[in-house]
């Protein structure tokens, strides 16, 4: 399907206001099935969660050897068949610990490296700032009229253009 085949039935400033619209046209019997939403006009946010010090990077680097460890020991312990499930229980608990060792120090090997020029913890995100709803050419005026119903001129501006 390509993109001169979509016409663009509503735009609405939030994906949640863009979902609401095409529920409401499931719940008409409409055939779904021709729609999209569609984010427009990207942006990268990159929320800052915390400081970083070297305390958090020792625990952070130490939870993510942790569970490798763990699974490593694990394995190694199932390949002992004498007695598997006490053997695999142990070494797991040692490898855990080994992984976290480990994880801390290179945790605090790598924070070191950076002489602070990051010391803050992020979460990047892209995030749209509208979104339009489209449907084939075809169906587009069937579901722009349905969502003139909904009242969609509140919740956001509906196009009727090609």
């Amino acid at each position: 399907m390509s993109q001169q085949d979509r016409r663009t039935i509503a735009s609405y400033p939030t994906y949640a206001e863009a979902e609401r619209a095409v529920d409401y046209l499931s719940d008409q019997e409409f055939p779904v099935e021709r729609t999209a939403i569609i984010g427009h006009d990207l942006q990268l946010v990159e929320q800052v969660v915390g400081r970083v010090g070297f305390g958090s990077a020792a625990l952070s680097g130490a939870a993510s050897g942790a569970l490798p460890g763990a699974l490593i020991g694990w394995l190694f312990g199932l390949l002992n068949w004498l007695n598997p499930v006490l053997s695999s229980l142990l070494l797991a608990l040692y490898g855990l610990i080994f992984g976290a060792v480990i994880g801390a120090l290179l945790g605090l090997l790598l924070y070191s490296m950076q002489r602070g020029r990051r010391d803050f913890a992020s979460v990047s995100a892209m995030q749209p700032s509208r979104y339009e709803v489209v449907a084939d050419a075809e169906v587009a005026d069937q579901a722009a009229k349905l969502l003139n119903r909904l009242g969609s001129a509140a919740a956001g501006t509906t196009a009727t253009e090609k």
